[in-house]
């Protein structure tokens, strides 16, 4: 029976540093992923697989006052800030026609609301479907940066109804 070929100890030098060095990548990607913030839990919205969440999620910013961008568990979802100050789902139900403040920013109507934790909002776009949901810390993030920050992302889904102003349904209901 052949023996097997002898490993010459040049070979086994340039064998133990590829190993050596690979190994030695493979620990300081493992520290620097450590490191970093984790991605952040969020749940995701019931209909966050629509085609035109994935087109505005690409759209969203990296910055928003000052707030990095982070990656987020699930999809059709971002948030900014480490704590995270800003989350943004996209695929919520959309609205329906409520007395509650609604507002139009860059061209983008939003229903507003306040949450019930302290400094948190939440404004929910209006006429959009899919619609998006942003929940942030008023203490960190103005809403007004925020929502003028987000609104070229969902502008990317065509919107079919807007708000209407207190004049305008005084004048329908006249």
């Amino acid at each position: 029976m052949p023996s097997a070929p002898a490993v010459l100890p040049r070979a086994r030098a340039r064998l133990r540093r590829r190993t050596l060095t690979a190994l030695l990548a493979v620990s300081t990607a493992a520290a620097l992923t450590g490191c970093g913030p984790g991605a952040v839990v969020v749940e995701p919205a019931v209909d966050a697989a629509n085609a035109d969440c994935a087109s505005a999620m690409l759209a969203m910013p990296g910055e928003i006052s000052d707030q990095a961008q982070r990656e987020t568990t699930s999809q059709a979802t971002t948030a900014y800030g480490d704590p995270a100050s800003l989350i943004v789902r996209c695929g919520v139900t959309p609205p329906e026609p409520t007395t509650d403040m609604c507002s139009r920013v860059n061209g983008v109507d939003w229903i507003i609301r306040e949450t019930d934790q302290e400094n948190r909002w939440k404004a929910t776009t209006y006429g959009r479907e899919p619609a998006f949901e942003v929940t942030f810390d008023t203490t960190v993030v103005a809403s007004s940066t925020a929502l003028i920050d987000l609104s070229s992302a969902v502008e990317t889904v065509d919107q079919d109804r807007e708000c209407l102003s207190v004049d305008e349904t005084l004048e329908d209901a006249g």
